[in-house]
């Protein structure tokens, strides 16, 4: 098996071509999953399984900033580049004096932001190309900075925070594009991705989630869903009414690009409201896959994976790329681990359906998924109604659906191993009771129509996380490690036969890619929800993480909240974690110990 082979196709000198330079040398990193595949797999291999033990702190850098501290810092010519949750604050910082910090930059933005940001105050991180560093502002506010000096190149505003829009997603260099995503349905926001001009930030285009045609940018004879044309208006057919201007369908996860087919790769979140009983229909293209050409925006294909979502299982958690074996034949392939407990395998150029299977076994609100093609619910859920959440209205708590909200994995991003071929996945295991109520739409203002009670899953001992070793062809779990809490962290699997991934708690763990054993842990100052990376400077391999309590799962210690229904049913459901770790904002930089 190996990691697909993404080769730039233009002739001219484009920020995909210095990406994909930068990617063929590990020593660096300049997107936030390693590759434009998502791969989040590093070819560097000083650091193995038979020294990772061996791993000391080289060196610390305090952000300054409390909150959830999500995605990863960059590297890129001796210069790292860390961010932080809102208010968004960017340092340079050098590498050869342990982190003096070359420069800082602090966006100004409104605080009434941090209101309509649904699951904490986070921010995915940064990407670079081209001499520039890309930040997207929690006001939805684009940024391009000069690498070297900070400065401002240009910025322009991709939302409107007054009507619940926001940002908390990476940014993806794509040829002389931008791509950029939107967070907001929880507020009724209507999702859309957008690519902008990487000279000057113009708008290139912007393709919706949902509604007509020409704004969704649908081919209906062209575009197709496992090989079908998905036919004249097929979002509009799929919604009551107007229903589909407040539909949701933000794309606030993360992106894939493969250069050969000039694909970019995404998926869209929950449709708006959560309560089902307002929207009727499929709800089209909410909890969708989408690929789109990366010139144009136009869909090649899409792929809705949880139809009339009754329990807000947001499709957005990335899409990683590999070219392997399938029934002897080689194919391109992408693999989604989504909210609903679900693990996609597709052919990345068709968008054929090849394996859907449980990864988390206690997974109940569907029984499996229809593979028969010739079955006229192809793709489709095949649905347990005890866990559905309107057969008897609104105002009922429907109990003892898995997995929550908060999903058999949330956008935490899995790592791939072309050595092992398996996927490295972190995960939740944690099932709610649902209730479902009215709510009308005032722009702006919160349009969720939902009251969750989350709880560990049956039969775990009170843990609620697991760290899952994945066959993607074969569609089972290999191997998997219990975890006390939900595994909100990043993994990252190296050529050393090494994957890290962090705990809520706080640990760095590194262990085994093969067997799961594991090599070793460190205690960090707080809770990691950040995703590991590693870097080469000068010949020796580091590791660093960022530790900082937070994101959905750490939102009742990291936000101070009181109200048992709060932080959509996340509150009690992780009150046991301030007894484990408290708020922070740090890097921890490992590296072994004696010369190179």
């Amino acid at each position: 098996m190996a990691v697909v082979a993404l080769v730039a196709g233009s002739a001219q000198a484009t920020a995909s071509d210095d990406v994909l330079r930068r990617i063929s040398d590990p020593a660096g990193q300049v997107l936030q999953t390693l590759d434009y595949a998502n791969t989040r797999y590093s070819r560097l291999d000083r650091v193995n399984a038979g020294n990772v033990g061996q791993l000391q702190v080289a060196w610390t850098f305090s952000t300054g900033v409390l909150r959830g501290h999500e995605g990863s810092p960059l590297v890129v010519d001796g210069i790292m580049y860390v961010h932080t949750p809102f208010p968004n604050i960017i340092y340079a910082l050098d590498l050869d004096h342990d982190g003096r910090i070359l420069w800082k930059y602090e966006p100004q933005q409104e605080r009434d932001v941090a209101a309509i940001m649904c699951c904490d105050l986070v921010y995915r991180g940064l990407a670079y190309a081209q001499g520039m560093v890309f930040l997207g502002q929690a006001d939805t506010t684009l940024v391009a900075l000069d690498a070297k000096t900070g400065a401002v190149r240009w910025s322009v505003k991709n939302g409107d925070p007054k009507k619940g829009e926001s940002n908390t997603a990476t940014v993806m260099p794509v040829k002389d594009k931008l791509i950029v995503g939107i967070a907001g349905a929880e507020f009724g926001a209507r999702g859309h991705m957008s690519a902008y001009n990487m000279k000057d930030g113009t708008l290139a285009w912007r393709a919706y989630s949902t509604g007509p045609d020409a704004e969704m940018r649908i081919d209906p004879e062209k575009t197709t869903e496992l090989g079908k044309p998905v036919g004249k208006d097929s979002s509009l057919h799929s919604w009551e009414g107007e229903q589909w201007t407040i539909g949701g369908g933000a794309p606030w996860g993360w992106f894939a690009y493969d250069p050969g087919l000039n694909l970019v790769y995404y998926g869209s979140a929950n449709p708006g409201t959560w309560n089902p009983s307002q929207r009727p229909g499929d709800n089209k293209w909410s909890n969708a896959i989408f690929a789109r050409d990366a010139d144009t925006g136009v869909a090649r294909w899409v792929y809705q994976m949880t139809p009339h979502d009754q329990w807000d299982y947001d499709g957005v958690n990335e899409m990683i790329l590999t070219d392997q074996r399938v029934d002897g034949q080689p194919r391109h392939l992408l693999t989604h681990f989504d909210r609903n407990g679900f693990a996609y395998t597709l052919d990345r150029q068709t968008g054929d359906l090849l394996v859907a299977k449980k990864f988390d076994p206690h997974v109940n609100w569907a029984t499996g998924i229809d593979m028969d093609k010739a079955s006229p619910t192809y793709g489709r859920p095949r649905l347990d109604p005890k866990y559905g959440t309107e057969a008897e209205g609104e105002d009922v708590t429907y109990p003892g659906i898995c997995p929550a909200a908060i999903g058999a994995k949330n956008q935490q991003p899995a790592a791939y191993s072309p050595v092992s071929g398996l996927f490295y996945v972190p995960t939740s295991s944690m099932c709610m009771d649902y209730e479902p109520f009215h709510v009308d739409y005032a722009s702006g203002q919160p349009y969720v129509g939902a009251t969750l009670n989350m709880y560990p899953a049956p039969g775990g001992d009170g843990r609620t996380g697991n760290f899952v070793a994945w066959d993607n062809v074969k569609g089972r779990i290999v191997w998997s490690i219990p975890e006390r809490f939900s595994v909100w962290s990043g993994a990252l699997a190296t050529a050393g036969g090494v994957v890290f991934y962090g705990t809520l708690e706080g640990y760095l763990k590194a262990v085994d890619a093969t067997s799961g054993r594991e090599l070793y842990r460190f205690k960090t100052p707080s809770g990691i929800v950040g995703n590991v990376m590693t870097y080469e400077h000068h010949g020796r391999q580091y590791i660093a993480v960022l530790s900082g309590v937070g994101g959905w799962a750490g939102i009742g210690l990291a936000a101070g909240l009181t109200d048992p229904n709060a932080g959509s049913g996340a509150k009690d459901a992780y009150a046991a974690l301030s007894s484990y770790t408290a708020l922070g904002g740090q890097l921890t930089v490992f590296v072994l110990p004696g010369r190179p």
